[in-house]
């Protein structure tokens, strides 16, 4: 399948937006929240963010976020994963923060992955940053392997927003990839992410953005 070119899409996006100033304006007013050169513990509290926010209110997470690095020992990973069955029982009775058991189950074996990962590699930054962004949709499937609760949306947003170079595909985004013809409907089937994956490895090459910045405009391109 032929491509349109990526500065096509980009004029569609800044036609929205106020041109290109204006596609810029939007690119930074998105910009990341954390840097991929962070401590493992930082892995671990963004893996828990995402998941918690997965299907639930963002606002109330934020607002019980202290809550949750207290009572997760600042998402220290070596101590979390040693986490039993009594400390589960002081989670499920602690105000402060979202009283999900499968999501705080998931937060103990995610320790546990965030351990070994490091053991593996000298740290958590130090995989991500040796996992090639052009194979996204291999880190997404690793991250659903290995992690707890880590498939889908929730792996893309905990991959932006904690320093790897991701796209997310948002609803937006999935609807200029369908009028792009990259797809014909959401993408989830394997077939089906490769060539989204593919339509990102060509956009970025083109415009030589990051998979992010291609993600955005994309978004953007839409209204």
């Amino acid at each position: 399948m032929k491509l349109r070119k990526f500065s096509e899409i980009e004029a569609l996006a800044g036609a929205h937006h106020g041109g290109a100033r204006g596609v810029k304006a939007e690119l930074a007013a998105h910009g990341d929240s954390a840097s991929i050169d962070q401590g493992d513990d930082r892995f671990l509290a963004g893996m828990t963010r995402a998941i918690f926010s997965s299907g639930f209110s963002w606002e109330v997470v934020e607002q019980k976020w202290p809550g949750f690095e207290k009572a997760f020992a600042r998402f220290n990973p070596k101590r979390v994963a040693f986490y039993a069955e009594d400390d589960v029982a002081r989670l499920l009775k602690n105000p402060a923060i979202i009283r999900n058991g499968a999501k705080i189950q998931s937060t103990i074996a995610n320790a546990r992955f965030v351990v070994e990962t490091a053991k593996q590699h000298g740290s958590f930054s130090a995989f991500l940053k040796q996992w090639p962004t052009a194979d996204q949709i291999g880190l997404m499937e690793h991250l659903k392997k290995h992690a707890s609760r880590l498939g889908g949306a929730t792996a893309m947003y905990f991959l932006r927003f904690n320093g790897w170079d991701a796209f997310i595909l948002s609803q937006d985004v999935t609807r200029a990839l369908i009028r792009e013809g990259v797809i014909d409907k959401p993408a989830t089937s394997k077939s089906a992410l490769r060539a989204v994956q593919a339509a990102f490895n060509a956009w970025t090459k083109e415009s030589r953005r990051p998979q992010r910045e291609v993600s955005r405009i994309l978004a953007l391109s839409v209204g």
